[in-house]
């Protein structure tokens, strides 16, 4: 019996194998459709194409971060950090894709900009909401707050040969990221009054 709900989510997940080893541009369909178990005329009928799918697997991810970023970040931003970094280290593949779009885009737009400038409005939103409640220390830009927390939760992952040379261990290593996500959780207690 057919399951179009289970083949969408089966190449979208071979996609995005595909599209965080190899970027947009080297991406090879063929090599989605046999990470999928499914024929090229699925994908098409699903996507439309090599880009509605980039289009498609960057829309699923962010729409499932975004969530699981909303169930930990409403009562305390700072705690977030090291839990944002926790689901970049179960998610790597995710973390790579963000490079590859950084790479591979053209000019100042990226997909989905206005949808993607919203969730940052909401968070800086957030975040002023929390300092407002005397949750995080007041004088704190929320912008630059918030890249903040992006940057430490997603760096070690995106370059983990900056990680290797400047730590000694491996991004991926169990211990690099207990230790580091005790590390979050030191410094980001002083963002806390």
């Amino acid at each position: 019996m057919r399951d179009p709900e289970r083949t969408r989510r089966r190449i979208l997940a071979a996609a995005l194998k595909e599209f965080s080893a190899r970027g947009f541009a080297g991406a090879r369909v063929d090599g989605i459709v046999c990470r999928a178990k499914v024929n090229k005329r699925m994908l098409y009928h699903y996507f439309g194409d090599k880009e509605g799918l980039f289009r498609a697997v960057l829309q699923f991810k962010l729409d499932e971060r975004m969530a699981r970023f909303k169930s930990y970040a409403m009562s305390d931003m700072a705690q977030g950090v090291p839990m944002l970094f926790q689901h970049n280290c179960e998610d790597a593949d995710w973390v790579r894709l963000l490079a590859w779009e950084s790479l591979q885009t053209v000019g100042d737009q990226v997909h989905n900009e206005p949808d993607r400038r919203r969730r940052a409005v909401y968070t800086n939103a957030l975040i002023r909401r929390q300092q407002a409640a005397g949750t995080l220390k007041v004088g704190m830009k929320p912008e630059y707050f918030n890249l903040m927390m992006s940057s430490l939760a997603l760096f070690p992952m995106a370059l983990p040969q900056m990680t290797r040379l400047i730590t000694g261990m491996r991004a991926d290593s169990p211990k690099f990221q207990r230790e580091y996500a005790r590390f979050l959780e030191t410094i980001t207690s002083a963002f806390r009054p």
